[in-house]
């Protein structure tokens, strides 16, 4: 008997530990709805559960996510120190930029570190990366998860911030030094140490999407035929709904078995109670949810693929809403990371007159038509030297491009003519334009 009795109590001895342990860490009580939330997802007024995995399921947020984190991370990002008289001079030597630009870590490229940091950034609100340093210099940032309870920023009863890192069933508390930490848009609405998830403000869109999908899917999972109910005219014994079942439900299920033919007798009838795609609305449904889904993330649905009705594909209207997505989209999230690397990495490890920035002329390189007026009005201009001109097309240096030049059709008047040989044009020009020649004077008095 006294075996039975451990062996009842054993879950709630199990349970009380587990709840101590938690209770003691300060990372999830039972009360705790927001904790419990993010480690075990959102249920949507659909009933569908959101977590990341599930969201990204979803093919827009795929998208959105996907495409943001690949357009930020292509950007080429380097460290410059400001110079005298507004110039500035690029850094390759320092630790922090070799860290930023040409290794952060071990195992990946600087494009791999930014894209998933920027995929973090725009999924949960936050990123993270542990500042990993050797003789009080940066050498590494190691990424870390902000999924669920990976990460968390916490404020002490002495507003000290710390973060609660879970790795591999262990936690430890890293101080605020020591975490490199790229914060999304609203982490002043709720929480100044952590920005704000899409995902879980979004739980309602994401979870009628995934409703709408999964609606869908059943209908051509049972060959797009509607569900109902198969009347018949006398009461049926057990083993008669067993035959009857094989007979005309079994051979009628399934996608594979669209076009079949049932066989109905002995005064059966057939009632059915759903609608049917079209007066559902389904396509249309489907049509706003992506529409619905792209507002999480600030993205146009033509950048993914998706044409709203009387839209096309191509023309001008599109070229600027490309723009309008450049702007509005990654650019802040460019000043962002430019913005915390500069608090974060530049100032305690190096000058202070240093900053990193995205190269955000990039954008132009797959568009030659765009690059080619915007080189041509650098140059023209006196903004750009044919020579600088040249490496924004990887082309080799040559000798005599060095140099600004300018159209000299807006040259100052007494400028004039003065490259041309001889001053019967200058004074023609003068003369011309009402400007005294040099030498002369009109006197109308």
């Amino acid at each position: 008997m006294n075996w039975f009795v451990r062996a009842a109590a054993a879950p709630f001895k199990v349970f009380n530990a587990v709840s101590d342990e938690v209770a003691k860490d300060r990372r999830l009580r039972l009360s705790d709805g927001a904790g419990w939330s993010r480690f075990a997802g959102r249920t949507s007024s659909s009933g569908k559960v959101v977590t990341i995995d599930s969201a990204l399921q979803l093919s827009a947020a795929w998208a959105c996510i996907k495409t943001t984190a690949q357009a930020v991370s292509s950007l080429p990002l380097a460290v410059y120190e400001r110079a005298a008289d507004d110039d500035r001079v690029r850094i390759d030597d320092d630790p922090v930029s070799e860290v930023l630009t040409d290794s952060p870590n071990a195992d990946q490229t600087p494009l791999e570190f930014w894209e998933g940091m920027v995929a973090w950034l725009v999924t949960t609100g936050n990123a993270y990366a542990e500042r990993m340093e050797i003789n009080g210099k940066l050498r590494a940032l190691d990424p870390l998860q902000s999924e669920g309870m990976s990460c968390i920023p916490e404020r002490k009863p002495d507003g000290t911030l710390v973060y609660r890192v879970t790795d591999r069933g262990r936690t430890e508390e890293l101080p605020r030094d020591k975490v490199f930490h790229l914060k999304g848009f609203g982490q002043s609405l709720r929480n100044r140490d952590a920005g704000l998830s899409p995902i879980a403000a979004g739980v309602n869109s994401l979870g009628a999407a995934m409703a709408a999908e999964e609606a869908a899917a059943s209908v051509f999972a049972n060959g797009m035929k509607p569900s109902g109910f198969f009347l018949f005219d006398q009461l049926l014994t057990p083993e008669q709904r067993v035959q009857a079942r094989k007979a005309l439900v079994d051979p009628m299920t399934g996608s594979g078995k669209t076009g079949s033919v049932g066989i109905l007798e002995a005064g059966v009838k057939w009632q059915g109670v759903t609608l049917n795609p079209e007066d559902a609305q389904m396509l249309e449904t489907r049509r706003f949810d992506v529409e619905d889904i792209c507002r999480w993330w600030g993205m146009p649905p033509i950048i993914i693929g998706h044409a709203a009705d009387g839209q096309t594909m191509w023309g001008s209207g599109v070229e600027q809403i490309l723009l309008s997505w450049k702007t509005l989209g990654i650019d802040p999230i460019c000043n962002r990371i430019e913005a915390r690397i500069r608090k974060q990495l530049i100032r305690p490890y190096s000058s202070r007159k240093r900053y990193a920035e995205f190269n955000r002329e990039a954008m132009l390189q797959m568009d030659s038509a765009a690059k080619s007026a915007f080189l041509s009005a650098m140059v023209q201009n006196g903004l750009m030297t044919r020579g600088e001109g040249r490496s924004k097309l990887n082309l080799p240096f040559k000798d005599g491009t060095d140099q600004l030049t300018a159209q000299t059709n807006l040259a100052p008047l007494d400028q004039l003519g003065a490259t041309k040989e001889g001053s019967q044009l200058r004074a023609a020009l003068r003369t011309f334009l009402g400007v005294e020649n040099e030498g002369t004077r009109h006197d109308n008095s």
